[in-house]
């Protein structure tokens, strides 16, 4: 694996772990995708890091479980807004 590559897998994950943050926000903040985020955490990172590869990927269970909730919230602040406009 390249290096810049292990290099990016690393700092997704100590943005995650710091941060609380999800995967879109990761993949927002590192200017990559979704997809890259969730395969540098699950794939690459376990060969490279093992311990930092499980703290992060307990964040996005937790986010991944929540999400239904916060995508609730998030329309229904959609409506409650629109509705006075």
């Amino acid at each position: 694996m390249k290096e810049y590559i292990e290099q990016r897998a690393m700092e997704i994950a100590k943005y995650i772990i710091d941060n609380n943050a999800t995967v879109r926000q990761a993949a927002k903040q590192f200017g990559v995708s979704k997809s890259t985020v969730h395969k540098d955490i699950t794939e690459r990172l376990m060969q490279i890091n093992p311990s930092l590869a499980n703290d992060a990927r307990q964040i996005l269970d937790v986010n991944k479980s929540e999400r239904h909730i916060r995508g609730g919230l998030a329309t229904r602040e959609k409506y409650l807004h629109n509705r006075y406009v």
